[in-house]
């Protein structure tokens, strides 16, 4: 192979120019790795994109203690209006609970009155995203009784919502007062819609306050005033009957228009120990009161989980990260005890990033072992590990130019460019290294091993960038393309230019002419 045509020719100057002002071609590229961590800051990050599945998944949620009759009512009118939207092909429904699993990602919504779940099947990819932006618009404006949102499968682990903020604390009426600030300065950002929380409406409740002397006087023990208010209110489970394979309860209970009003339960006759019955409003007043209808807890602490989704075109990593310095003023008055912290996708993304740094110390040490058997020099081996950087630089400038989130699977294309770079380096020392126990001088030796490992170098890499192409539309695995292609193509650049510099610096290597004369004296 002719090495002295005028594209080589150029590029062996501007080498030698490279080995020359080391220090400005190490300034230089310290300068874009700087550009590179600055650019990774404004790339947003993400989790996992969500599937490329058909299903369209809509909950519905109503008030806390919804009658399963009234949540049913209007579930079958939200199924009626989307079943005649076009692109549909059929519609599923769950009343009173959320989908089976049905998919190992799903959130599951245990049942409860006052939840729905419906999967809509589009014909298509384009009238799957065409009915993900509609449908908010339909059930806020068609159905405001209900809350109601649209939400794709995702591909990783099942996170409720993008943005997620818990407050936890020891006593539930603070961390629902607490709740509600943070509540409030997430619905003051743009970024968010649908902001709720897990906690969901109080209910109301029907609350007896017994007069226990009046009751020991009477004898009359607390548990057959309870008894006597579930039978006549839920009722009571005196037997079971088989239908097959199930047992289904045999409830007692007074009919309802002996239970429909506050009054009927004072009516409501308690046995005492004498063996007479007395009017159960002699020993207890009814009266209506309000409490949390759920109560999630953290660690045996009350936790409630604020929550909103995201606007079109940002994650949740970015929203969370310009709210969570917003709630400091309500960090600073927390009193012992509560705390805030951040959930949603950025703690599962946090979990599993931090499984591989676990790993990540002993594969680099690995990787480094491996550099001193084969280059046998700690010092190439440096050499060839740092290069392992500097494709920081054209991920942040891919993922930015394409607006592409950096996420897991982007992290996982990192750390196999990582090896990519490293080895492209390898290449370039092994010329060196063979070129000066030939008898070249090292000066020459480094710009020679560089115009020659050119084409090698850059066809390896070209070849792994072509091959990523066609991953860079897959919204699963584009990000990881396009941050390989990118890294690629800045650490191959800075390989050939950048390295022989650092050689040079490192092992002080001055010119041929120079060398003669130091060898001579």
């Amino acid at each position: 192979e002719l090495f002295d045509t005028p594209f080589y020719t150029r590029f062996r100057s501007l080498v030698n120019w490279c080995v020359q002002h080391r220090w400005i071609t190490i300034g230089l590229t310290i300068g874009t790795l700087v550009l590179g961590l600055v650019g990774m800051g404004k790339v947003q990050n993400q989790f996992f994109p969500d599937s490329s599945r058909l299903e369209v998944l809509v909950d519905l949620w109503y008030p806390e203690g919804t009658s399963f009759s009234a949540n049913e009512e209007v579930t079958k009118r939200v199924e009626s209006r989307i079943a005649k939207l076009d692109g549909v092909d059929h519609v599923t429904t769950w009343i009173g609970s959320g989908l089976p699993r049905f998919a190992l990602v799903l959130d599951q919504i245990f049942p409860q009155s006052n939840v729905s779940q419906l999967v809509v099947l589009p014909k298509d990819q384009a009238s799957r995203e065409r009915l993900r932006k509609m449908l908010p618009e339909i059930l806020a404006t068609e159905f405001p009784e209900a809350r109601g949102r649209a939400k794709l499968l995702p591909n990783g682990p099942p996170v409720a919502y993008p943005v997620q903020f818990r407050v936890v604390g020891p006593d539930p009426t603070k961390v629902r007062a607490y709740a509600d600030e943070v509540k409030a300065i997430m619905r003051g950002n743009p970024n968010l819609r649908g902001i709720n929380d897990n906690w969901n409406e109080s209910v109301k409740t029907l609350r007896l306050e017994v007069d226990q002397d009046k009751a020991r006087a009477l004898g009359v023990s607390s548990q057959a005033i309870a008894q006597a208010a579930r039978t006549i209110n839920s009722g009571s489970t005196v037997g079971q009957y088989r239908d097959g394979d199930r047992l289904i309860d045999i409830v007692l209970r007074q009919p309802l228009e002996e239970r429909n009003q506050i009054t009927d339960l004072a009516s409501a006759y308690v046995p005492t120990t004498t063996g007479r019955s007395i009017p159960l409003g002699q020993v207890a007043q009814a009266r209506f009161a309000w409490e949390p209808g759920v109560l999630w807890r953290e660690g045996r602490d009350y936790a409630a989980t604020v929550q909103g989704d995201i606007v079109e075109g940002m994650q949740g990593a970015t929203v969370t990260a310009q709210l969570n310095p917003l709630f400091a003023p309500i960090r600073a008055k927390l009193l012992p005890g509560y705390r805030i912290d951040v959930a949603g996708a950025v703690e599962e993304s946090s979990k599993g990033q931090g499984s591989i740094a676990v790993g990540l110390p002993v594969a680099l040490f690995i990787m480094f072992t491996l550099l001193m058997l084969q280059l046998h020099s700690f010092s190439r081996a440096i050499l060839a590990f740092l290069t392992g950087i500097w494709g920081i630089a054209g991920v942040a400038g891919a993922l930015l130019l394409l607006n592409r989130p950096f996420g897991f699977v982007a992290l996982l294309g990192v750390i196999a460019l990582l090896g990519m770079i490293i080895r492209n380096s390898v290449i370039l020392l092994d010329q060196i290294e063979k070129d000066r126990q030939a008898g070249v001088p090292t000066w020459t030796a480094i710009v020679e091993a560089a115009v020659r490992r050119l084409r090698p170098i850059v066809l390896t890499a070209a070849a792994a960038v072509l091959a990523m192409i066609p991953l860079s539309r897959s919204v699963f695995w584009g990000p990881m393309a396009v941050a390989i292609m990118g890294g690629l193509v800045v650490a191959t650049v800075l390989t050939l230019l950048a390295l022989p510099a650092m050689y040079a610096a490192a092992f002080r290597v001055k010119p041929p002419d120079q060398e003669r004369l130091a060898a001579a004296g």
